[in-house]
């Protein structure tokens, strides 16, 4: 297959700009893999769509204050989207406009940080020096704003009312420069009425990079790579998932970053091994699914690396199928979108 393969049209209006008026409240379309049908439903009802003796393993990352606003030397406003730390002081950053920043351009990001790019690199990400007194992250804490993708238009404000809402309510491990966001439906009340039903909930931690969003550049997806990401698995949660996996039961994965920290570590090691590790492995058309018998994810963005895994899971077709009834149907697609349950 080739990357043409995983276009679908979908009107403008259809790209959810806001949250749902609560976490719950959102619409799910339920794909069902044996009868390759799917049918209408609520996030609501998921609780009721799991078995007691599931698994439900959530990707526990926390999206960290990623975007900083500043200016230049010259007055030019200046947005640097922080991809990588590689010191403590330092990050490889997305720049806007990346045009205007020469190694050693001074960047004020406010009373209290300034910054100075080091280096330009050829893929046009740049890397920056930051200056400051105290903690970086309690700064970067006040100073930074919300990581919203860009086909969110519309800028977080001062206040940032979306560092509530784009973060799970489960998020722990803070280093994601966007949320999981499957799990974005999630209440404490939701999963405690899970966990009452008799399902286990496993957490694992992918944070996740810039590499879950790259663009896909090659037409063959047989040269199509996505970039590593660090992931964690704990004694714990490697201890339920292999007893889990020998006796039988769905282990059923909250998002795609979920999806690849548990193909990773089945397809490195054959066995789910606590650490921490690199997810090397892309996912795309003739892969075999070795841990996740089930997946709740949300709508991807039309040639996605993230559409390719999903279509990969669910089968082609009915994916793709299923993708159009949505679009039909008048689902709010993309990261405060609605969601899709594949079992």
């Amino acid at each position: 297959m080739d990357l043409n393969d995983f276009e679908y049209a979908l009107p403008v209006d259809l790209i959810a700009q806001e949250p749902a008026g609560t976490r719950e409240s959102s619409r799910m379309l339920v794909v069902d893999r044996r009868s390759k049908r799917f049918h209408d439903d609520s996030f609501a009802g998921l609780p009721e769509r799991l078995r007691p003796d599931d698994v439900l393993v959530l990707n526990n990352t926390k999206v960290f204050p990623a975007r900083l606003f500043g200016k230049s030397g010259t007055g030019a406003r200046v947005e640097i989207f922080l991809v990588e730390r590689i010191s403590h002081s330092s990050w490889v950053a997305l720049a806007r406009p990346a045009r205007r920043l020469n190694a050693g351009k001074k960047i004020d990001f406010g009373p209290e940080l300034n910054g100075s790019v080091v280096e330009v690199r050829t893929d046009g990400r740049v890397v920056v020096e930051f200056h400051f007194d105290g903690e970086f992250d309690d700064i970067l804490g006040r100073a930074g704003r919300t990581p919203l993708p860009p086909y969110i238009k519309r800028d977080s404000n001062a206040a940032d009312t979306d560092r509530p809402r784009y973060q799970t309510v489960y998020a722990k491990s803070s280093g994601a420069i966007a949320a999981p966001t499957a799990g974005l439906h999630f209440t404490e009340d939701v999963l405690a009425q899970i966990e009452a039903n008799g399902v286990d909930v496993v957490e694992v931690t992918l944070h996740v990079g810039y590499g879950t969003f790259e663009p896909v550049r090659a037409e063959d997806l047989s040269q199509h790579s996505v970039l590593p990401e660090r992931y964690e698995i704990s004694d714990t949660a490697a201890d339920a998932l292999n007893r889990a996996r020998a006796a039988g039961r769905r282990i059923v994965a909250v998002g795609t970053t979920t999806t690849r920290t548990l193909e990773s570590g089945i397809t490195k090691h054959g066995r789910f091994i606590s650490g921490s590790d690199l997810a090397e492995l892309t996912i795309t058309p003739g892969y075999r699914f070795r841990a996740v018998d089930a997946m709740l994810t949300n709508f991807h963005l039309p040639r996605s690396s993230l559409l390719i895994l999903v279509s990969t899971f669910g089968g082609h077709e009915l994916i793709m199928d299923a993708y159009r009834h949505a679009v039909a149907s008048g689902y709010r697609f993309y990261s405060y979108g609605d969601c899709m349950f594949i079992e």
